[in-house]
């Protein structure tokens, strides 16, 4: 496993990640999960992201109770706040109020006493920015956040943010986190200029877009049984991404892979880590074979030329935009 800072902070995170979207307490069993945990750890992987709303808590408990037995300085964990977690209409967003409550009670489920990185889920147009940026800076003084990031925020949102930290004297934030691969490449154009501005690390996720960079789909196919886009819970996810004209562009990538010597889903997280300002990827897996195989990647080497090849095939499908 390779390393980098998040950021400009000091805590190294592993360039690969794990983390546990639609895998941890619903579509993947308890032991799997947590057998997917024990073999990241065991490869080097030492950054875990979770969320209090992945299944309203539950993924957090198998996340915590997973890494329980490791040393606690020997791992970063990261989790999440913004979605409903009740029917309240303090139950959600960014407010001081559930800000301060959920991370009482995701430090509970997760069964630790501090987070090291406290994400906003997503951006919280009805509460002062500057409430919620100073509800994250009091977790800090307390002790229960080391860390504060973003997640899905726009280049203007962490402008503003930036403008008032500065103003207030507040600790800053160090990370976002946005769906980044090679069909959705939206943060290149404002969001990655402006967070390497400031140095904000970038923690992307999604980076071989829900299954699709592994080549298992094909065009003019039928989805293949057992896969995600063959899962009700979950292919609403993943069928925008079904159409010909993308899939056609992926076998090309999968062509790429195979004449270097790597696989697909390797070659797309090799080249979101391509990126300077990107700290982590971050895989989900519902095998513990997914993790050894796209572990794999931070050793895989993009020369000058098959980047360009890539850029190549990626503009053939420029402007595709699917639904997350």
């Amino acid at each position: 496993m390779k390393y980098r800072n998040l950021g400009v902070s000091g805590v190294k995170v592993s360039e690969v990640s794990l983390g546990s979207w639609l895998t941890y307490g619903t579509a993947t069993e308890r032991e799997t999960a947590m057998a997917c945990i024990d073999k990241a750890y065991e490869l080097g992987i030492n950054f875990f992201d979770t969320a209090n709303a992945y299944n309203q808590g539950e993924a957090e408990k198998v996340v915590g109770e997973a890494l329980r037995k490791y040393p606690r300085h020997s791992y970063v964990l990261a989790t999440k706040v913004y979605f409903p977690m009740g029917e309240g209409p303090n139950d959600r967003g960014l407010s001081r109020k559930h800000i301060i409550e959920q991370c009482e009670a995701s430090l509970k489920r997760l069964g630790l006493d501090y987070i090291d990185l406290y994400q906003c889920h997503r951006y919280d147009e009805s509460t002062p920015l500057e409430e919620t940026l100073w509800a994250l800076d009091d977790l800090i003084t307390q002790g229960k956040v080391l860390y504060a990031g973003v997640s899905e925020w726009s280049a203007a949102q962490i402008t503003n943010a930036k403008a008032i930290e500065a103003k207030r004297n507040l600790r800053p934030l160090v990370s976002n986190q946005p769906i980044y691969n090679m069909l959705v490449r939206y943060i290149e154009k404002e969001v990655l200029p402006t967070c390497e501005s400031f140095g904000i690390g970038q923690i992307v996720f999604s980076p071989i877009a829900q299954g699709i960079l592994t080549g298992k789909y094909k065009p003019g196919q039928g989805v293949p049984e057992g896969t995600r886009a063959a899962n009700r819970e979950t292919n609403h996810w993943i069928t925008s991404y079904l159409r010909d004209d993308v899939l056609t562009s992926v076998q090309k990538l999968e062509n790429i892979a195979e004449s270097i010597g790597t696989s697909l889903s390797q070659l797309a997280i090799a080249w979101t880590l391509r990126q300077p300002g990107v700290s982590s990827a971050i895989i989900g897996a519902s095998r513990v074979s997914q993790v050894e195989e796209n572990v794999k990647a931070v050793d895989v080497v993009l020369s000058d030329d098959v980047l360009a090849e890539i850029e190549t095939i990626l503009q053939e499908i420029d402007g595709f935009v699917p639904i997350w």
